[in-house]
């Protein structure tokens, strides 16, 4: 990672931090915790009042987002979702509803104050089948083919590396998994200097992808069924945007492996056999799996 996509990265959790803080430290007023400053287009009020009213209050005050990835990413009872840059937890709280106790909703987050918050809003809410991850949505600490549904709120057009979270998502998705996004996307007559002019990396619109770009980048990574749906302006050029695409069902979690290398698949050796070993003594073969992320779990 370049020193400028470093100091972007720190920039941006800086300011989910101090935004985190914020409402945790309201929470303790008489008043309860005060939204963090957003304009009409970004937070809580993009949310239907019945789904408000189910949440706790610090989590509808640390939603910082453009849309309700949840409204659109149509889920069902027992399905795996996983929110990319999941905040105070409010997408993360709302899926974990609609899957119910037999599916399970992850929230990734890299900024320690959101996840202090998310987790005490997880339990304010008693939710038993969330679980918060500490990461980058470049690199998801989760393995392979194991989530049916990506959701994200406004967090994908924050990263410097956007082609790295596409492959990512694309990976940690089973055969036929989706994405359900809500995102700012610029339209393709807009230069990057003219998304720049609009508004800082942080506020999620300079780092934001045209209609074409963000198309050809999913479609790069492997998806298909890809759909960019314009909701409501944010800047002039500038509009949230539900994205959905599908990885094909034909897809095989597994990677493909040289057969000079097969011997060191997935951090194991004789990888999926009886015989199968650890590359490293100190880890059983399902931790050494699990660790690298590959597809091969049995």
């Amino acid at each position: 990672m370049s020193d400028q996509s470093t100091d972007l990265r720190e920039t941006v959790r800086q300011r989910y931090a101090a935004a985190a803080v914020k409402v945790t430290e309201g929470g303790t007023a008489c008043c309860g915790p005060e939204p963090v400053e957003v304009d009409e287009n970004f937070g809580s009020t993009l949310y239907a009042a019945d789904e408000r009213d189910t949440l706790p209050a610090e989590a509808l005050a640390a939603s910082l987002g453009c849309g309700n990835p949840t409204a659109v990413a149509d889920l069902h009872e027992g399905e795996r979702v996983l929110d990319l840059g999941s905040g105070g937890g409010i997408d993360v709280l709302l899926s974990a509803r609609r899957v119910g106790p037999t599916g399970k909703a992850y929230g990734l987050d890299m900024t320690d104050e959101m996840l202090e918050l998310a987790l005490a809003n997880a339990a304010k809410a008693k939710a038993t089948n969330v679980e918060f991850l500490k990461g980058t949505i470049e690199a998801i600490p989760l393995p392979a083919g194991t989530i049916d549904v990506v959701i994200s709120n406004c967090v994908i057009n924050l990263s410097t590396d956007k082609a790295g979270v596409f492959a990512e998502t694309f990976r940690v998705l089973r055969p036929g998994g989706r994405i359900g996004v809500s995102d700012v996307v610029a339209e393709d007559s807009l230069t990057a200097a003219q998304r720049a002019e609009r508004g800082d990396y942080v506020g999620c619109i300079a780092g934001a992808l045209s209609f074409t770009e963000y198309r050809e980048g999913l479609a790069a990574a492997g998806f298909t069924d890809i759909e960019i749906t314009p909701t409501h302006p944010v800047a002039d050029g500038m509009h949230s945007a539900i994205v959905r695409a599908t990885k094909p069902s034909s897809v095989s979690t597994q990677r493909a492996v040289p057969a000079e290398t097969a011997e060191e698949c997935c951090g194991v050796t004789s990888c999926c056999t009886s015989t199968e070993e650890s590359a490293d003594p100190a880890v059983t073969p399902a931790e050494a799996k699990s660790a690298s992320g590959c597809g091969c779990q049995n």
